[in-house]
């Protein structure tokens, strides 16, 4: 199952504050060893095992961070100590109280034969099936629950349906609450005065296939978790036989070690303690890049090249990285101030497979403590992501490390300080370097995959190896 199968659910509203970044925990990183030393296919069956057994909201994507530690001590409560860790024992407990949730439930994984997707559907819930022009359909008795699968032929444009999907009708009571387009699907999410829903759409050479599912408010409480369980199980283009119902074997029922293969000595392989942000090319050898992504490096890479830094401005919370070589990127400009309410897009970095991915997300001009900011659903790790008007012009770069909770793998809108056009042109001059202003009026708005698609080489990961 892909990575990209479950950005989901809600937004939570607005923090007005930024935190400080967490101390790393040690304990934790003995856990994502420990974790990362399993096959994949294991890492996942872990994480949806507690969807259903640990309250874990976040991707099944066989990635470790604090969602995933979390969600293991919240299950082992009162079995053993809050480290982290499954040993074999633990391990077939989650297993086994996960599946009699998904009993409970009904949750069966379909192949729905309209649409060719793969999908879990908790049928005690939606007993209802029938098929609609689009694909099949899911629905409880009562008719307040309702997914919907579909598909279409190679054809329709991505970008163009996200934007219409996203559009505010002034009319309309219908709010989104998140949105996030990437090249290969995107993520609408959104509310009605007596409702939800949660629409994924995902593009492939056989065409888009994607899921809907809206349910009544009242039934949020139970509902929200099975659309975290549904998201999970979605397989847009399954590839290879259908998987067997239920969690996969626990490592220790395969005759396996619980932390994977060892090392002389009973050791699991030890990890790098690995930090992200993003940065941004402003010359041929030159990145900017937020400074608290370089604190307390050992390495550091930047767009695959080795970088060390060269300045960095303790007012604004910005650094200048010197690159080991060249990376080719499109030339960008800076633009005018960007003001409150005003749409942005901001490009930044996410992890999926091991790999940075390059991520398009929506923002709005706002201010904090009477500063200039953006309401973005920026993730931790993004810091220094790169902030654009809808003419593809640098408007600003976040300086702070984005933290709060992730719901579902996926971070609500919240208020992120931004360090203008001003601040980076002073730290650029200082250091010899610049950046062209852009000067004229502005042209028409772009639509987040143009910017993406002028500016978005320029835009690359940081990897700070501690």
């Amino acid at each position: 199952m892909s990575m990209v199968t479950v950005l989901l659910l809600t937004s939570l509203g607005l923090a007005h504050a930024q935190a400080p970044a967490p101390a790393p925990n040690p304990q934790m990183a003995t856990a994502q060893a420990s974790f990362e030393a399993l096959p994949e296919a294991e890492r996942k069956a872990i994480q949806a095992d507690l969807i259903w057994a640990g309250g874990f909201t976040g991707a099944t994507s066989g990635s470790f961070g604090a969602l995933t530690f979390r969600a293991i001590n919240t299950f082992k409560s009162g079995r053993g100590p809050a480290d982290g860790v499954l040993p074999p024992a633990e391990r077939a407990a989650l297993a086994k109280a996960a599946q009699a949730a998904r009993d409970a439930a009904g949750f069966r994984l379909i192949a729905d034969d309209k649409t060719g997707v793969r999908i879990g559907v908790p049928t005690k819930l939606l007993p209802k099936r029938d098929v609609t022009p689009a694909g099949g359909r899911w629905q409880s008795a009562d008719e307040k629950v309702t997914l919907d699968t579909s598909a279409s032929p190679p054809g329709d444009n991505l970008a163009v349906l996200f934007e219409k999907a996203t559009t505010v009708n002034p009319n309309s009571p219908r709010k989104i609450t998140y949105k996030l387009l990437r090249p290969d699907f995107f993520v609408v999410t959104g509310e009605t005065p007596t409702g939800k829903f949660y629409r994924r759409l995902a593009a492939g050479p056989q065409g888009l296939r994607g899921f809907s599912i809206g349910y009544d408010k009242a039934q949020a409480a139970s509902v929200d978790k099975l659309v975290i369980a549904i998201a999970g199980s979605f397989e847009p283009f399954p590839s290879g036989p259908m998987p067997t119902q239920g969690s996969a074997v626990p490592v220790a029922a395969q005759g396996l070690p619980a932390g994977g293969t060892p090392l002389p000595g009973g050791q699991p392989a030890a990890r790098p303690n690995i930090r992200s942000g993003v940065a941004l090319l402003v010359g041929d050898k030159l990145a900017l890049g937020a400074a608290v992504t370089a604190e307390g490096c050992r390495s550091l890479s930047i767009g695959g090249r080795n970088a060390k830094l060269r300045a960095k401005d303790e007012a604004s919370g910005l650094a200048l990285f010197d690159l080991d070589g060249a990376v080719v990127a499109k030339p960008i400009s800076l633009g005018g101030q960007a003001r409150p309410g005003v749409p942005l897009v901001l490009i930044a970095y996410g992890s999926g497979a091991g790999q940075p991915q390059e991520q398009a997300l929506p923002g709005e001009g706002a201010e904090a403590g009477g500063r200039p900011a953006v309401l973005a659903p920026l993730q931790p790790g993004q810091a220094g992501a790169a902030v654009f008007d809808r003419q593809a012009r640098l408007v600003g770069t976040v300086a702070n490390e984005p933290a709060g909770q992730l719901v579902a793998g996926v971070a609500p809108l919240r208020r992120h300080a931004m360090v203008g056009g001003e601040a980076i042109l002073s730290l650029l001059a200082r250091n010899g370097a610049s950046l062209p202003v852009a000067g004229g009026q502005a042209g028409p708005e772009l639509s987040t995959g143009a910017v993406v698609s002028a500016v978005g080489s320029a835009v690359v990961p940081l990897l700070c190896g501690r």
